[in-house]
């Protein structure tokens, strides 16, 4: 490295010194690559340990934590195949049961420390029933707790039409969309619709002329009469030609429902009559439901409404698809209103029983409920549009209803961003992901206010909890993150800058093969996020370049140890470049050796985080000083934020900064103490 990049960095104050550093980076020319040299494991290193190996780009890595749950933890992320996670989830459950069943509510949980994977969970939740179904039963309330009640009619519903369910049905539905040009035939029945008031009004116009007309337009309407006549001819003939096709595909269409619906009344049946896990699951979640909405009712008669639950949003609508395919509302009734519970049921047989009891579910349970709740979807499906309440509106739902609420209630919609943006309003951001809300930016206006607002709420949200003090992240823009990967680790990185102190707020590192610090440049999210993806990358990650350029920083400037960044965010797929002298020395061993030989005792801590289904591994187990995190969501930063961004001791074993200390700090809540291993 040029030794004399930093020299005019001496004598400069914490700020200074950052913005030299940029300008000096700025304007050094990256250097030519070098072909990567290719390492064969079998004849250049024949005696290496039985845990190493190399990563893609040819830097020495481990092939496992050395503790499956660890393994389980880190290496699982939204892109994990089930074949995969699956295999993880076994050595995970053989080397400790109670850790993996908190590392699968770990993967769904939507606040705390949860990582709102909702499909990994879900695939986690299916190998459960099949191997452990006693634990998954015991554990539905819990469950619940970590997600939603939805959660348990989806994973009812995978069982009986398998897992890649959603995979299947969802590209059925792209295909069928693209082969009926949906889009197109939208706009042409607006196109016509148009047309025909065009044609009304000019009728009514000609109906209003003078008498003096009266004998041209009896040529004209007699001379328009016989080609009206022809041409009216072929049009009834060709409507009554579009007409039977389309009669025809809506019977087929019909058909295909009702044989789909018998179908999956069949798998049900044959789920619930010859598996008795399944029956066990459908009994237990029916039962569940059923006193939730119990206790629900007696609330809303007591005018206890704010301790409702969201049992009556969640529970299908009587023949609603999920009815449909689980039979559910039949079960919670039956539950609710038993056959002698009433003596009006007596004299009915079993239809007109089952008719009678879902018709009283509705009525005098579902309704009521959500009436109570104030549900968004209640008004907006009655076309209430002005008793919509703007601030019960969920993140997931605001993200995906904003055009809508603009189309709908455009002034009082814009009215209540207005107020978000001056504070007097409130508007959710929490089950969202921070890539969620940035990809938002894309599709408008409307949506573009909205991400801006919810992004600024999830800041401030998370600001509440404390800041990061020391802190930088380093973003990996190499070419292995391309896709989800990249616009989760742009999101990340953003989010880190805005959550630390200063001198290193609004600061981010480029990984790749030249690291560069940058400060980020902008006034709001668009051109923030803009700004870091226009940022210089390269198509390799060099992790030793970048802790090469803090050193030479802090040695230039003999920074103490106080003053050096003390903890490093690595948002990254873990696929490093080969940069150290030994070749069987991880980056985060050589990182230390360098370190060490510059006089700094205290490495700074080191936070990798697993963006990409990947089997890389820098470090082990019980390596101090470094945390091994993965997943899309911000929930996992939290624990760096409680006292200004180092971890409470008390929240890591015996007060040691290592990978299991911080997953074990990950799933020490108290709502993790409520789970419990039945067999």
């Amino acid at each position: 490295m040029n030794n004399n990049r930093f020299t005019a960095l001496v004598d400069c104050d914490d700020e200074d010194m950052i913005t030299t550093i940029i300008n000096h980076t700025k304007n050094l020319p990256p250097p030519k690559p070098s072909p990567p040299t290719k390492l064969s494991l079998k004849t250049t290193y024949p005696a290496l340990a039985a845990n190493k190996t190399l990563t893609e780009n040819n830097s020495a890595t481990y092939k496992t934590t050395t503790n499956p749950n660890l393994d389980f933890f880190f290496h699982v992320t939204p892109d994990t195949s089930p074949k995969t996670l699956i295999s993880m989830l076994e050595e995970s459950w053989a080397h400790n049961p109670l850790t993996t069943l908190k590392l699968i509510c770990n993967l769904r949980g939507i606040r705390g420390t949860g990582k709102s994977d909702k499909q990994s969970f879900y695939t986690s939740a299916i190998w459960l029933h099949n191997n452990h179904a006693k634990t998954l039963v015991c554990n539905i309330p819990v469950f619940v707790e970590f997600g939603y009640f939805k959660d348990l009619l989806e994973i009812l519903y995978r069982l009986i039409q398998g897992d890649d369910v959603r995979k299947v049905s969802n590209k059925l539905w792209m295909a069928k969309k693209l082969a009926k040009g949906k889009g197109m035939a939208r706009k042409m029945y607006f196109l016509n619709k148009k047309r025909e008031k065009r044609e009304e009004m000019k009728r009514k116009k000609m109906a209003s002329r003078g008498r003096g007309n009266y004998r041209r337009n009896i040529r004209e309407d007699e001379g328009r009469g016989r080609g009206n006549y022809r041409r009216n001819i072929r049009e009834d003939e060709g409507r009554g030609r579009g007409n039977y096709r389309r009669n025809i595909r809506e019977d087929e269409g019909k058909s295909n429902r009702t044989i789909k619906s018998r179908a999956e009344r069949q798998k049900l049946n044959d789920s619930y009559g010859s598996d008795q896990g399944f029956k066990m699951l459908h009994d237990q979640v029916s039962y569940f439901f059923a006193e939730c909405l119990r206790s629900d009712i007696e609330l809303l008669n007591n005018g206890e409404s704010m301790k409702i639950s969201l049992a009556a949003k969640w529970c299908p609508s009587v023949d609603s698809s999920y009815d449909k395919a689980l039979l559910i509302c039949e079960s919670i009734a039956r539950l609710l209103y038993p056959w002698d519970s009433d003596c009006e049921f007596e004299a009915l047989d079993e239809f007109s029983y089952i008719v009678r009891i879902k018709n009283k579910l509705r009525k005098e349970v579902l309704v009521p409920l959500r009436n109570a709740l104030m549900l968004p979807e209640v008004y907006m499906s009655a076309k209430q549009w002005s008793s919509v309440t703007y601030e019960r509106v969920a993140s997931i739902a605001m993200k995906n209803y904003t055009n809508i609420f603009l189309h709908r209630d455009n002034e009082r919609f814009r009215s209540y961003l207005e107020k978000v943006k001056h504070g007097d309003k409130k508007i959710a951001a929490g089950a969202l992901l921070p890539h969620e809300i940035i990809s938002s930016l894309q599709r408008g206006s409307g949506d573009s206010m909205v991400a801006e607002l919810q992004w600024k709420q999830m800041v401030d949200d998370l600001l509440k909890e404390g800041k990061l003090t020391n802190c930088i992240a380093v973003c990996d823009v190499s070419g292995s993150m391309c896709g989800t990967p990249m616009e989760v680790c742009v999101a990340l990185g953003l989010l880190v800058s805005e959550l630390s102190e200063e001198p290193w707020k609004g600061h981010v590192i480029t990984f790749s093969q030249w690291p560069q610090l940058h400060l980020i440049e902008g006034h709001d999210l668009r051109s923030k996020t803009e700004f870091i993806e226009r940022m210089d990358w390269g198509m390799n990650t060099n992790l030793q370049k970048v802790f090469d350029q803090m050193l030479e920083v802090a040695v230039k400037n003999k920074l103490s140890e106080d003053d050096m960044v003390k903890r490093v965010f690595v948002f990254s797929d873990m696929e490093f470049d080969q940069a150290s002298a030994s070749p069987w020395e991880t980056d985060y061993e050589a990182i230390q050796r360098k370190f060490r030989s510059c006089g700094y005792e205290k490495v700074p801590e080191i936070v990798f985080w697993n963006l990409r289904d990947s089997r890389s591994t820098p470090v082990t187990a019980n390596q101090k000083g470094v945390a091994l995190l993965s997943g899309f969501s911000k929930n996992l930063l939290t624990l760096f934020l409680e006292g200004g961004g180092m971890i409470n001791p008390s929240d890591v074993a015996d007060g040691v900064f290592n990978p299991v200390s911080i997953m074990d700090a990950a799933i020490s809540g108290e709502l993790y103490q409520k789970l419990v291993v039945c067999d």
